[in-house]
């Protein structure tokens, strides 16, 4: 029994084009700036958001660190939506490697209220001082939903008024720009930095990219190499990620059929999801005993990840078949008739 797999849009295989630029990549040593391929990438991606330059790291955990590396000094705070990636799933390395803390504010579907945003800034002697706002589009514990262009302009506004840069994890911007029919540039324009991921939606096997003015790369450098980054003949993951940059987007909206189509099946079969989160490749169900249920399905050949006791995330991506999710559907009701 072939596994129905939707428990990230990381689980996806290099394709054929990518294994064969992979090995027929121009390679150099990138810790001395001298891969072609990498030189590529990250000139494509700069062009494809709109900045002057990118720099391309192993994981995106590494390049929102080395964002909030770049931007606080020790004992600032950076205010970020509440579930955000870079406190929830990124182990304490903002305290750790930047020596700051994250003030976090309400954001329903993601979406923090500018007004709260411009009362979390903090300038009192007494109290940590703003360094930061971050804000993740799109937003992975809301459910992958998408963070409107008029709402980051918004608190774009507030951050400039007050003095402070901005960053956007952007894991999934490529998600957020063909929900929301815009482009990927217009999804990043306005924010001092923005980290994408190239192994998530876009399906490479590895490789993240942070891309920033001119003026940060040599910082940004030195902290990739500090932070163990420094890879050698990278050439070989860039060439990968090439494809996932000029590929990958394609994709993107038949994942978002299947979600909605996975959504809407979840409900027929009376489990709790809030279709108004289904906005991109996610879907979150309300199940009593995650951990138990997802057992049960993995017997069943499903595999899906309990995000609390009584939640549970399915992902959709690039690697599945049409009939996959039909498929999955039936044994769900399987899984929830054992139960």
């Amino acid at each position: 029994m072939r596994p129905i797999d939707l428990r990230s849009d990381t689980v996806t295989q290099p394709t054929p084009a990518m294994r064969k630029a992979m090995a027929e990549a121009e390679v150099g040593d990138d810790v001395y700036g001298e891969d072609p391929t990498v030189n590529r990438l990250e000139a494509l991606a700069a062009e494809m958001l709109g900045f002057e330059t990118g720099l391309f790291m192993p994981s995106g955990t590494m390049t929102n660190q080395v964002a909030l590396m770049l931007h606080l000094k020790r004992g600032q705070e950076v205010i970020a939506p509440k579930g955000a990636h870079i406190y929830e799933y990124e182990p304490g390395s903002l305290a750790v490697l930047s020596g700051g803390t994250i003030r976090l504010v309400e954001a329903p579907y993601g979406i923090p209220d500018p007004e709260a945003v411009r009362a979390a800034i903090h300038t009192s002697v007494h109290q940590a001082p703003t360094g930061l706002i971050a804000l993740e589009n799109t937003h992975n514990y809301a459910g992958g939903t998408v963070v409107p262009l008029e709402a980051q302009q918004a608190i774009q506004r507030v951050a400039r008024e007050a003095g402070l840069p901005t960053h956007l994890d952007g894991a999934r911007l490529f998600n957020a720009a063909v929900a929301l029919q815009r482009s990927p540039q217009e999804v990043a324009r306005g924010f001092t930095t923005v980290s994408i991921c190239l192994s998530k939606g876009l399906g490479a096997p590895v490789g993240s990219l942070l891309l920033m003015p001119q003026a940060y790369r040599a910082e940004a450098w030195r902290y990739r190499k500090l932070l163990g980054g420094g890879m050698r003949q990278a050439g070989v993951l860039a060439a990968a990620g090439l494809i996932a940059l000029q590929e990958g987007p394609q994709h993107l909206k038949r994942d978002h059929q299947m979600a909605r189509a996975l959504a809407e099946g979840l409900l027929k079969l009376h489990l709790e999801v809030d279709l108004q989160a289904v906005q991109t490749n996610m879907v979150y169900a309300q199940v009593p005993q995650a951990p138990t249920f997802t057992q049960r399905l993995r017997a069943l050949g499903v595999l899906a990840n309990p995000m609390a006791h009584n939640r549970v995330r399915f992902v959709t991506h690039r690697d599945l078949h049409d009939e996959d999710i039909p498929l999955a559907l039936e044994r769900i009701e399987q899984a929830l008739q054992i139960a």
